[in-house]
């Protein structure tokens, strides 16, 4: 069920949040396909991952898979989910960055035919990668997002349950309607803060194509960034990831609780 939940509030949060992911870019909604193709598998596997793996964490240093989790086996789950997602995100992100920042033809004011623009969609640039590239061109960048998506996973998923806690009343066993909505709000915020610099780099590298090879590396792109934009380009978008942050998660916790609990319900019912 936690698969089920995950994919299905991954879904609904693709409507609220990629219109402003894009904006930092240019166009509300290109590059969309891969990431709606891919957005409900990879929740499902995010928070399929995390359940499963604090449920083996527990049962191994407690004794019981319901076993209340420490801050760390919170924090050591939520890394493995983040992991989990590069394997199966890193292709989908190559193509939406590639799509977003590819240019598209001026219109021609002779009679010379308009070139057409290198990816004409997301499956098209990843065939157009594997061809020019290899296989490895897909995954350009992933040493960057594991570096995002481990660190922001874990702080993802401790801030929430650690959030959830703390305004939960005693003598409650789940938190709230509203609870759900500032903790998962909150933890997406939070997760953005740590995340935005690796979310700079990753885009970076995954923008430089064969014929550039602008960067060797994670640490050469880091390090020719700095140089020269400054420290203050590892930053760039950080409003507009959070502002995009609270709502998105908001819907994803929201909708991961209810139909968790929907489906409790109904099991215990029968």
């Amino acid at each position: 069920m936690d698969f089920i939940a995950g994919a299905i509030g991954g879904g609904l949060s693709t409507a609220v949040g990629y219109p402003l992911d894009t904006v930092k870019v240019r166009g509300f909604y290109k590059g969309v396909t891969a990431s709606v193709l891919a957005v409900s598998v990879v929740s499902s596997v995010s928070f399929g991952t995390y359940k499963n793996s604090l449920g083996a964490l527990c049962k191994l240093r407690y004794g019981a898979a319901d076993a209340k989790p420490s801050k760390l086996d919170v924090s050591l789950s939520g890394a493995a989910a983040g992991a989990a997602r590069v394997v199966l995100t890193n292709p989908s992100e190559v193509a939406k960055v590639r799509m977003q920042t590819q240019r598209n033809p001026c219109p021609s004011t002779t009679h010379q035919p308009v070139s057409k623009p290198k990816y004409q969609g997301s499956l098209h640039c990843l065939k157009v990668i594997i061809k020019e590239e290899g296989f490895g061109g897909l995954y350009k960048g992933c040493s960057a997002l594991l570096c995002r998506d481990c660190s922001a996973s874990a702080i993802y998923f401790l801030s929430y349950s650690a959030l959830c806690d703390w305004l939960t009343p005693d003598g409650r066993n789940k938190p709230g309607f509203l609870v759900v909505l500032l903790s998962g709000g909150f933890a997406g915020v939070l997760a953005w803060g740590l995340a935005t610099p690796m979310d700079v780099i990753k885009s970076r590298m995954q923008i430089d194509e064969s014929e550039q090879h602008k960067y060797k590396g994670l640490i050469h792109c880091v390090r020719e960034s700095v140089r020269k934009e400054g420290a203050k380009v590892l930053f760039k978008g950080l409003g507009l990831n959070c502002i995009r942050a609270f709502p998105v998660n908001m819907v994803v916790f929201v909708t991961y609780e209810g139909v968790l609990r929907f489906t409790d319900h109904y099991i215990n019912k029968k």
